[in-house]
């Protein structure tokens, strides 16, 4: 089932204002979603960017949203409880912006999985560990895909 996700600051394969970038404040976009489908009991929010020259570069890692929950707000710096943010590409459990080495235009997916568990790992997971667990627990999946170059 396919699952919207858009965002106030920017249309679905535009380019991201600088205010969310490292050339800006490097603060988190607003993100909304519509209603999942019945049996929900978490939201994960993977943003990442596969043009990264090292290899795909997770940006932001969110997983436990409450079911409930339908959007994000710009600069979020306090998540709604029970919700937890893995490590990014930085080791860090947070948002980092787009920051494109040398230039380069690249795409940032939002990916967004509404599931029908909540996941058992500790703050600071890695992708791939969310990614492996929430198999088989995926009722509907949605992306925006964020153009950046500076």
């Amino acid at each position: 089932m396919n699952l919207e996700i858009t965002s106030p600051a920017f249309e679905h394969q535009q380019g991201i204002p600088d205010l969310y970038t490292c050339k800006g404040k490097d603060i988190s976009p607003p993100l909304q979603w519509l209603e999942p489908p019945a049996g929900t009991q978490s939201f994960v929010l993977i943003m990442d960017d596969p043009d990264a020259p090292i290899g795909t570069w997770d940006h932001w890692v969110v997983f436990n949203m409450p079911a409930e929950l339908r959007q994000l707000e710009e600069a979020i710096s306090t998540l709604p409880p029970g919700t937890q943010q893995g490590c990014n590409s930085w080791r860090r459990n947070d948002y980092g912006g787009p920051c494109p080495p040398g230039g380069a235009r690249h795409r940032y997916f939002f990916k967004l999985y509404a599931l029908d568990t909540r996941l058992d790992f500790p703050n600071g997971v890695r992708k791939g560990k969310l990614e492996k667990a929430m198999q088989g627990h995926i009722l509907a999946q949605g992306e925006m895909v964020g153009i950046y170059k500076p």
